[in-house]
């Protein structure tokens, strides 16, 4: 299984002044794990950011939190995919998505970056686009308006709420994702609850 996931990496920018803001719905992700796998994340210079690791039946698979900001992720993720010698394939980011409306998730394996610096700076880092992207969506503010200062901001009650739903969703996925069933999570992800 040369595509198993072994990095796990929610994006994000660290400081109290982006807590909660729309662009760490990666950290949120990362958060959700670490709580429901009872892992714990430590600072790591080496890798400029914390790292942790969940331990299921499949293999241990590393965490990742950059503790740069965004548009330098690459650096983080570079450091810890050439340390442990593992292949952008085996690495799974989760970010937050303009493009999807708020309370969506999606996989996707490779694509462009879609203006979003954080893949762009692991992209470039790990020289491939092939690595798999969990896109946490938040809505788009629409033509015209102020993208940097939408992502940069918190969402409303009802937004945020959708979004929690949607990280418990893909939460819920990734055993599937971890055991090699990509297809079977993508399908549960990808179909419209009623």
């Amino acid at each position: 299984m040369s595509d198993a996931i072994r990095l796990i990496v929610g994006l994000g920018n660290p400081g109290e002044k982006y807590l909660g803001t729309r662009h760490n719905a990666g950290f949120r992700f990362l958060d959700e794990l670490v709580r429901r796998h009872g892992a714990s994340l430590r600072s790591d210079t080496r890798f400029g950011g914390e790292v942790g690791r969940l331990r299921p039946e499949t293999g241990d698979v590393h965490l990742l939190r950059p503790m740069v900001f965004m548009n330098r992720s690459g650096l983080a993720v570079g450091a810890l995919a050439r340390f442990y010698k593992l292949e952008p394939q085996s690495i799974l980011v989760a970010h937050d998505e303009l493009d999807l409306p708020a309370g969506t998730v999606r996989l996707k394996r490779g694509g462009g970056h879609g203006g979003h610096n954080g893949l762009r700076s692991i992209a470039q880092v790990l020289g491939s686009r092939e690595f798999l992207r969990l896109r946490i969506g938040i809505d788009h503010p629409g033509p015209g308006n102020d993208v940097v200062g939408y992502v940069l901001s918190r969402p409303g009650p009802e937004q945020r709420e959708a979004m929690e739903r949607a990280l418990d969703a893909a939460a819920d996925a990734l055993p599937l994702v971890l055991g090699g069933e990509l297809d079977k999570a993508m399908q549960i992800l990808h179909t419209p609850t009623a």
